[in-house]
């Protein structure tokens, strides 16, 4: 689908650098189960159905989580007056809208196509943003939508859920296999464990690192999109800011969507935990967005 999000390149190549060191992980991963196992077909039939599923209703799935509901022009006047002149200006088609009933300030997109694509935002996000902020959220939603960024995320994760699940069927049939095969087996389970996992750690690394380039690729193209990069820093403080207000244990029921999320449901981290994030820090966004200010020579 074309339409007038400009793609930043420097952005894109390292997400396809990334792509490719997941391509080349798991070629390897694919090679050495045809070497170490005769047959592992239920295991990929089963990470098979999960990628279907995941693909097919992702939409449904997230909305159902969440507790949101698809809405109307008539019942949310300004979230369809906004998402309409963005989607006019972007060229694209306009998504379903949907809105979750909570105060966890904050949005996703999913779906599985353009056709299909659902943009959501919660009722406290829409009550603590004003209209250019609020602008400046759907813009960065809208550009994952564009981008299909959804179904990136899913195809890229596939075999690191494929790895974790040949882990875990390894573990129980040397557990629980049969008597008298079982001394013959053992260390091929053992080595099949050990790829599986080493698999399941490469690829959960490059995963989050595709995730947070695709975070500031959408801040990126959002902000190009509305000429104001400021609008989205201050909707990222302003979120930020108040989710780090939200008790821990407030937050662990939303924590399941952090990868889709705008701003992630967490309290204070460790330095050594964003090589795990899903998002860049804050001050890095705040950064690449004033940066861009600067380049779009936007008055603040």
């Amino acid at each position: 689908m074309r339409t007038r999000f400009r793609p930043d390149r420097q952005l894109t190549v390292r997400m396809l650098a990334t792509l490719v060191l997941l391509t080349l992980v798991y070629a390897a991963f694919v090679a050495a189960l045809v070497l170490l196992v005769k047959s592992v077909a239920l295991v990929v039939l089963i990470a098979g159905g999960l990628l279907f599923a995941q693909y097919w209703f992702a939409d449904r799935i997230a909305l159902r989580a969440m507790n949101a509901r698809i809405v109307t022009p008539e019942e949310a006047p300004r979230l369809h007056g906004i998402v309409d002149r963005l989607c006019a200006t972007a060229d694209m088609p306009k998504p379903r809208l949907a809105v979750a009933d909570t105060e966890l300030p904050n949005a996703f997109a999913t779906g599985r196509s353009t056709d299909r694509a659902v943009v959501c935002v919660t009722t406290g996000l829409m009550r603590r943003l004003d209209t250019e902020e609020l602008e400046g959220v759907l813009a960065h939603e809208l550009s994952h939508v564009a981008h299909r960024d959804v179904v990136v995320m899913t195809i890229a994760s596939f075999l690191g859920v494929l790895a974790g699940l040949v882990v875990r069927f390894s573990f129980y049939s040397g557990t629980f296999g049969g008597g008298r095969s079982r001394d013959n087996t053992f260390p091929v389970v053992l080595l099949v464990m050990a790829v599986s996992a080493a698999v399941y750690v490469l690829s959960f690394l490059l995963v989050r690192a595709l995730s947070r380039y695709r975070e500031l690729a959408a801040d990126r193209a959002g902000s190009i999109l509305t000429g104001r990069p400021s609008a989205l820093a201050s909707a990222l403080t302003r979120v930020t800011g108040d989710i780090g207000r939200i008790p821990t244990r407030d937050l662990r029921a939303a924590q399941a969507f952090n990868a889709f999320f705008f701003a992630p449901a967490l309290g204070a981290q460790p330095s050594v935990m964003h090589l795990l994030a899903t998002h860049p820090t804050l001050q890095q966004r705040l950064d690449r967005l004033a940066a861009l200010s600067t380049e779009l020579g936007e008055e603040v």
